[in-house]
């Protein structure tokens, strides 16, 4: 298996139409679709950067920052963030584009957690991610805090072992 790969290479694009199925009374994109399109771009992110079966761990963040109208487009951009051991976090932005205009708006974004299984369901070691972008470098710094932050909230590790959100909050003397 190859160690490391490139978040270019995880990269997943999809775009939808919004139907009038996918909306709540206001004629907005109701938010369970929403997800649920956002889990099928991210999944396909992990299982490129992993080549293994992959599943859902955690939805970590998700901004709905404005409405999406019945009528408008869609598209979701995923990539893997950042690498651990068989887990793997994927950032997803979600931009709506004006079918006449053609002008593109970032409206949402996400934060998935995925981990690699085998045919078993057990987890499985992951390539490490190499970021190269401005964006995916910082992307993949936070990765580490968000990380360090959902597992102190889930009482898997102590505050104190958590060195980068130390790092953040207690400035070296």
């Amino acid at each position: 298996m190859k160690t490391s790969k490139f978040a270019r290479e995880s990269r997943a694009i999809s775009s939808e139409i919004v139907l009038p199925n996918d909306t709540n009374t206001l004629g907005n994109l109701m938010g369970g679709r929403l997800l649920h399109w956002m889990d099928i771009s991210a999944a396909i992110s992990a299982q490129r950067h992993s080549k293994r079966i992959v599943v859902t761990a955690s939805v970590n963040n998700v901004s709905f920052d404005k409405p999406i109208r019945l009528g408008d487009i869609v598209t979701l951009e995923s990539h893997v963030s950042r690498a651990f051991t068989s887990s793997m976090e994927v950032f997803i932005d979600v931009w709506v584009e004006n079918h006449s205009t053609g002008q593109r708006v970032k409206h949402n974004e996400a934060i998935y957690t995925f981990v690699a299984v085998d045919q078993l369901g057990n987890p499985i070691t992951v390539p490490e991610l190499i970021p190269e972008t401005e964006e995916e470098k910082k992307r993949y710094d936070g990765a580490l805090r968000r990380r360090q932050l959902s597992l102190i909230l889930a009482g898997k590790i102590s505050p104190d072992s958590a060195t980068e959100l130390k790092a953040l909050f207690m400035p070296k003397a």
